[in-house]
């Protein structure tokens, strides 16, 4: 019999959580581990919260475009699930999709596939999105290109320079991209202490977004023409984008 922790021994957890990251001998390490932990408490409050809502893990709501892990961009006429305000609907989709079978036409996600772990959650968000869409329905998914970044490396150290403004302007954490490799870990792993940003699980390119949502099912994979009316200007440049159709 599989155990559940209760509501309340998760408010526990995440005082108690607290009370170590506000004391001073809490060592760098442990931090780490406990920021970490009371963001995943933070997730599953949310998503324990819609579950209870609906415990068959499928709404009634039939939204026939959505979007997965938008965060604060909200796109015109979308259905945005989100496992942390703002959102539509809270939920975890590393638990699942939780839309009925074949009632989504169009799907799409940016630098969100990128955060949760590959193979699990990965393979089975991809399982999930096929077994959601209509026949001839299509999923987007954008991340940041693994691919673009090794083909700079390590013949065209501006490249550098222009990432980091691009992308990494607004952190903290400009003195340690010393090297065109500390950036291509930034890409890979993005392990940055500030709790406002999210970690990267893994690395995507063309041929690995390809295979994976063949793996799922899908019927073609193809690069994705960028249309600024749905993705976010500011993500095109140095990313891979891809459309499924299952």
């Amino acid at each position: 019999m599989t155990a559940h922790i209760s509501a309340p021994s998760l408010d526990v957890m995440a005082k108690q959580i607290a009370a170590l990251l506000a004391e001073p001998s809490t060592n760098h390490g442990l931090a780490r581990t406990l920021r970490a932990v009371a963001k995943e408490l933070d997730i599953s409050r949310y998503h324990r919260t819609s579950s209870r809502a609906w415990p068959s893990a499928r709404i009634d709501a039939t939204p026939e475009r959505v979007q997965i892990g938008g965060g604060a961009h909200r796109i015109d006429g979308f259905y945005n699930i989100d496992a942390v305000p703002p959102a539509d609907l809270l939920w975890d989709v590393r638990e699942g999709i939780p839309l009925q079978d074949s009632t989504v036409r169009f799907m799409f996600s940016e630098h969100f596939l990128e955060h949760i772990d590959y193979p699990k959650s990965a393979k089975q968000y991809a399982r999930e999105a096929h077994r959601v869409l209509v026949p001839g329905g299509r999923l987007v998914t954008g991340v940041p290109d693994a691919a673009f970044v090794l083909r700079h490396y390590p013949g065209n150290p501006a490249l550098v320079e222009e990432m980091v403004e691009r992308w990494y302007a607004k952190r903290d954490c400009l003195a340690d991209i010393n090297t065109f490799l500390d950036l291509i870990n930034y890409v890979f792993r993005d392990q940055d202490d500030d709790t406002t940003y999210a970690p990267h699980l893994w690395a995507y390119d063309l041929e690995k977004l390809s295979q994976m949502f063949a793996e799922a099912g899908f019927e073609t994979v193809e690069p994705w023409g960028f249309d600024p009316a749905i993705a976010s200007a500011k993500r095109q440049w140095g990313s891979v984008y891809v459309i499924a159709t299952k």
